[in-house]
Formats: C-alpha cells, structure tokens, sequence
C-alpha cells in the first residue's frame, strides 16, 4: 500500500510517500514545497499545482495529513487553515479521502512518545525508513505522518480479522 503523507504549512508543506508491505517500510519519494507567490491565493494555486503533480506521479492508494494543532496567533493559524484546505482538497480531487492525525499521535507511532522533539522524529524516520540520512524536517513530519497511516490502517486490519476468527463458529 503507498500512503501518501502531508504535513501542511503556510511557508513549506512537506510531502512523502511510503509503501506499507506487511511490517516492511519504504520511502518512495518526498519533499517539501515551498510557498511561491506575492498574494496569499498565487502561493496557495502554487501548493494545489505541485500536490496535484505530486500525486499524480505517485500514485498514492491513500493519504493522510497532520491536523492543526495550534499556532502562534489568530493570523498564522488562519492561513495555515487555508494550506490545510488546499492539501485536503487536492487529496479529494485525487480521489483520496485522508486521515487525520494529530501531532501527538505521530509522535507516539513513530517514536513511542507523544511529545518527541523534532530531532528525535526525524531521526526515527531515518531508522524506521532505513535511509542513510535523515529527511529534511517538512518532509520527515510528513513521512511520519504516512508512517502513522499505514502502521494504523495495518493494526486496524489484524484487528478486523481477529474479531473475524473469533466470531467464526
């Protein structure tokens, strides 16, 4: 299964698809798109234009995305909404109705701790990926959000067919 992971922001959104294979993680591709424009709707058309490419070529089977969780003020938290928008709605135009989650729970699934740094995520994408350096941070915050996906899509399998075997007569 590739899982497509977005970690919206309103100066850079990071991006990153990972293929879930049973208990075998891979990176596929990823990166960070940096906002381009002089107005608040050229730097979101520029976010919808390179998510839409992204999926595209990538071919993601679902997505998933971290949900705000606070920001500094009313203004930063407005237009990161409107990055979130932006991301939600190239997922649904692709087809893609994404999860949610929140930063806390990517940490705990990918590091075992909720309130990890973003050293200590990045350096658990690393390992978890088997990459030879970690990720830039955008797009580590985004492939641990695929991660986080892919693992809970997996467990809520083995649980369904779990429920399943005990039910069988």
């Amino acid at each position: 299964m590739r899982v497509l992971g977005i970690d919206p922001g309103s100066v850079a959104t990071g991006y990153g698809v990972v293929s879930v294979e049973g208990s075998t993680l891979r990176r596929i591709a990823g990166g960070t798109i940096r906002a381009r424009g002089d107005t608040l709707a050229d730097r979101l058309a520029h976010l919808q234009c390179e998510l839409a490419r992204a999926i595209a070529e990538l071919a993601p089977e679902c997505a998933a995305l971290e949900s705000i969780f606070s920001a500094r003020n009313a203004r930063s938290a407005l237009v990161l909404g409107h990055a979130r928008g932006v991301a939600l709605a190239a997922c649904g135009t692709a087809g893609l109705g994404p999860a949610e989650y929140t930063p806390a729970q990517v940490k705990a699934a990918v590091t075992g701790y909720g309130r990890a740094d973003k050293a200590q995520v990045m350096s658990m994408v690393q390992r978890l990926l088997g990459l030879a350096a970690p990720p830039p941070s955008d797009e580590a915050d985004a492939l641990a959000v695929a991660i986080c996906h892919g693992m809970s899509v997996r467990v809520r399998a083995s649980v369904r067919i779990a429920l399943a075997l005990e039910r069988a007569p």
